[in-house]
């Protein structure tokens, strides 16, 4: 029998007695006939809970979820304390066209230099062509979106055909993405383009809802079972901007995993490394943007799925507050740690996305009152001093909790050059009971994703995953319902310690990921694999803004020794994006001269205009 443990309330802690404990994993990699045997003993009705229970009571999940006492009343959906307006913003009308809120966030960018591209490709001056490029492209008639679209359709029927495929899209109909850039040609031959979104590429990730593709969400059944007949309401308010969806992005199967790993359509290669993963579980959408193929993409983000796979990749990844964009359309509709999120090129190209696509739902603005969604003027000669009084919190001994030196180190040098250059302050704060939350999260979204399967595994569609989501969803079967208001308890206290960091601090920094991009394995292309510790490395900095419904982003700021990028994560406070993307626009541009061209880069726009 476990002893009784009692938390002293959140308000009592005193935090210069907490203690930062390294996460340390240690589980075999499960790959192969040994991946089999483990699913197969696991699912046996006897032998399996068994060995549920044990891997929980090794993991401290009895301990912490079962023979705690907490002393906090269960959260169990974010809940935020009133926030004070942000500085130097543009407001947008969060019931207004979504074709307006993109030209109120074209407005708050500074001006586009065509020529900046002169040179790309050379060390130090890679830059990604920007959806203004594109559409000052448009305008002044050198490029037509029918043009793009055949480079765009020439590249993905090549990376599938290639000696080691590339299975960036789950579903693509070519005759439809023709379809589509026709009615965006002619609307630019008529002198009346809808947006500056008009013509522009962006894949859909495959739990989003973008008719007439079927949404299967990289399994080989789901569309059996849940048929599209529209768009989800984000995809919605971009097609009425004019863009052009290419198709439904590939991804980690059920968005279960963090590599990428999909054995039933084939798994994403990282284009800066071709026998690199790209993280996930939005492994197509962060590729496809990596790769030059468009200019952004939207994914979704319950577990740190657009951050992992963008910083893996070597681009811009966001996750918006919980509550801030509409989930109608999603696999995941209902649960209270995922939001629907744009993957970009670029910060500038992240924030055009945001505002064509945000506005919450009419329940959630009645439950959350959020703050209108707005966007730091970046244009305005105050940009800059708004910038040097941002506060950023660092936790040194998380910070550092990497594999390799080189990220945090590489992540420190951008500190550095913040304060150097705009006077930034960086401040030490304690975030304690870190592997609480995580265990909290891990609960949270386990439980609601099961929530959802669950019918259809009960009708024997569980059988036909992959292996990997297998084994993850008998672990959050074994979850029990006193196990939830725990881990909702333990949310009120780790919310608790991030407002009272917030009190201090503007945003708190740390790298995106412990590791940099992993190697793929040969033999978890065929069944898959499971592999713990490098799933912790990549999760290590990014599940508080999933448990917390913080707004995060994720910049890329250089890479390793190997070539591979390394991602710097940003997190603000409730309903805080202006200022999350004024200080990643800030990094972004310190950065630039770090970043480097993928190895598989199709240069669209390049090629259209030769």
């Amino acid at each position: 029998m476990g002893k009784k443990l009692v938390m002293l309330p959140a308000k009592d802690v005193d935090l210069s007695t907490v203690d930062y404990h390294c996460e340390s994993i240690k589980a075999p990699k499960l790959t192969g006939f040994t991946l089999k045997l483990f699913v197969w003993l696991i699912e046996l009705p006897i032998i399996g809970p068994w060995l549920l229970s044990s891997l929980k009571e090794r993991n401290k999940f009895t301990q912490m979820l079962q023979n705690t006492v907490i002393p906090e009343t269960p959260m169990f959906r974010p809940e935020f304390p009133p926030q004070e307006p942000e500085p130097g913003v543009i407001l947008m009308d969060e019931d207004g066209a979504p074709v307006v809120r993109a030209e109120s966030a074209l407005e708050c960018l500074p001006p586009c230099d065509p020529n900046r591209h002169s040179g790309n490709g050379s060390p130090g001056s890679f830059l990604y062509w920007t959806i203004r490029d594109y559409a000052h492209a448009y305008r002044f008639r050198r490029v037509t979106p029918s043009m793009v679209a055949e480079h765009v359709i020439s590249y993905v029927e090549e990376s599938k055909n290639k000696k080691v495929p590339n299975r960036l899209l789950i579903s693509f109909i070519a005759e439809d993405v023709r379809k589509q850039a026709m009615a965006s040609t002619r609307r630019f031959e008529e002198g009346r383009p809808l947006s500056v979104l008009d013509g522009i590429f962006m894949a859909i990730k495959d739990d989003i809802d973008c008719f007439p593709h079927p949404t299967r969400g990289a399994t080989t059944w789901f569309h059996e079972v849940r048929s599209v007949n529209e768009d989800a309401v984000c995809v919605s308010r971009l097609r009425s901007c004019g863009v052009i969806f290419v198709g439904k992005a590939n991804l980690h199967e059920l968005g279960l995993g963090t590599t990428g790993n999909n054995p039933n359509y084939g798994t994403v290669r990282n284009p800066h490394s071709n026998e690199r993963y790209t993280g996930g579980s939005s492994s197509g959408p962060a590729a496809i943007v990596s790769s030059g193929l468009c200019p952004a993409a939207l994914g979704t983000d319950g577990g740190g799925s657009n951050r992992i796979a963008s910083s893996l990749c070597g681009v811009v990844g966001t996750k918006t507050t919980y509550g801030r964009t509409d989930m109608s359309g999603a696999l995941y509709d209902c649960g209270t740690v995922e939001v629907i999120a744009p993957i970009a090129s670029t910060v500038e190209d992240a924030m055009l996305v945001y505002a064509a696509m945000s506005g919450s739902s009419l329940e959630d603005r009645i439950c959350m009152k959020p703050l209108p969604p707005s966007l730091p003027c970046l244009s305005s000669s105050d940009s800059s001093n708004i910038v040097g009084s941002l506060r950023f919190g660092k936790y040194t001994e998380w910070f550092n909790d990497v594999y390799s030196t080189e990220i945090s180190d590489k992540c420190e040098d951008v500190l550095h050059l913040l304060s150097k250059t705009y006077g930034c302050q960086i401040a030490e704060i304690v975030l304690p009971e870190l592997q609480e939350m995580r265990n909290a999260h891990l609960v949270s979204m386990g439980s609601e994703q099961m929530s959802c399967l669950n019918p259809h595994c009960i009708d024997g569609k569980g059988a036909e995953l992959t292996l990997d989501s297998r084994i993850d969803l008998a672990v959050y079967r074994a979850f029990t319902a006193a196990e939830y208001v725990s881990a909702a308890r333990i949310r009120r206290r780790i919310m608790y310690y991030h407002m009272e960091a917030f009190k201090k601090v503007d945003i708190i920094v740390t790298p995106t990921t412990g590791i940099t991009a992993p190697k793929i394995s040969a033999s978890s292309l065929k069944y898959g694999e499971s592999d713990l510790e490098v799933s912790g490395y990549l999760l290590r900095f990014i599940q508080s803004a999933n448990l917390l419904g913080f707004p995060a982003i994720t910049v890329p700021v250089g890479h390793d020794k190997q070539g591979l990028p390394i991602g710097l994560h940003l997190m603000g406070r409730p309903w805080g994006e202006a200022t999350l993307f004024r200080a990643a626009s800030v990094v972004e541009e310190l950065c630039l001269r770090f970043r480097n061209r993928p190895s598989a880069f199709c240069d669209i726009l390049g090629r259209c205009e030769q």
